[in-house]
């Protein structure tokens, strides 16, 4: 053991806070530059990003109607009709949906990273073999956070602005729907995604504690079925498809997170 190695062994609880304290300073600076260049960059977050489903043209849509006609259903699939207006009814609204989208694209834009800091204050105490697979987690995390990033904001998120959207308990009611309702839905449905597909990874780490097993994930199976559908419709609209869509996910999720259990297990024994 060099005596670099012995110094963090022999680090104090203090010692130790002191060290994250500067992992979150150098994670939340990241934050803060990927935020302030997607303030900057306002015309291309918002209009090529954020509003861009607001466009009968926008892929998801375009995609549901090809799959609509290779089915031969017509366009009963179709989505893509906009039939709401969006306004802003706050005076500083308008700025403040701008600062806050602005860091939630930081978070993202930051994350691989946040998890790589994350590896940086796990590091000292791993062995030589675990931090080889250590480092392949951070590619991984990050990997599986932008999958689910991606699935969230072309899947999940346009079906909730076309159900939302379009929904009308009477024709004589028209829909004005309020941008700070319109883009919380879209980034928190984003991100939470984002944050669901972290599953195995979060199920290394608790196996690597002790914390999980994969007996436990196996027995608690048709619980965690019953908690997918839940998540689920907490994060979508309320319709069967979208609910579908990332259920589906979720389950594989689950399901790959028993075999990262399985062999974490396997490499302690």
């Amino acid at each position: 053991m060099t005596e670099n190695e012995n110094t963090k062994s022999e680090m104090s609880f203090l010692d130790h806070l002191e060290v994250l304290r500067w992992h979150l300073v150098r994670s939340s600076v990241a934050i803060l530059t990927f935020s302030i260049l997607a303030f900057i960059f306002k015309s291309f977050l918002f209009d090529k990003v954020v509003l861009a489903q607001m466009d009968n043209n926008f892929w998801t849509y375009r995609m549901f109607c090809k799959i609509s006609n290779l089915m031969g259903k017509g366009d009963s699939l179709c989505l893509g009709n906009i039939d709401f207006n969006l306004i802003n009814i706050s005076m500083s609204g308008q700025f403040t949906i701008h600062v806050m989208t602005s860091i939630v694209a930081g978070i993202i834009l930051a994350f691989p990273y946040i998890l790589y800091e994350v590896w940086r204050f796990i590091s000292p105490a791993l062995q030589k073999t675990e931090k080889k697979y250590a480092r392949a987690l951070v590619f991984s995390g990050s990997f599986l956070f932008m999958i689910g990033i991606l699935f969230g904001y072309y899947l999940v998120s346009p079906l909730s602005v076309q159900f939302f959207g379009n929904y009308h308990v009477s024709d004589i009611v028209k829909n004005q729907i309020d941008l700070d309702s319109f883009i919380s839905t879209i980034t928190s449905v984003t991100l939470a995604c984002g944050l669901v597909f972290e599953l195995p990874l979060i199920v290394y780490f608790l196996s690597k504690v002790g914390l999980v097993t994969p007996a436990m994930m196996r027995k608690y199976r048709k619980h965690a079925l019953v908690g997918t559908l839940t998540i689920s419709a907490i994060l979508t609209p309320p319709d069967i498809t979208s609910q579908v869509l990332l259920t589906i996910p979720l389950l594989l999720l689950y399901e790959f997170s028993i075999f990262v259990s399985k062999a974490v297990e396997k490499q302690a024994k």
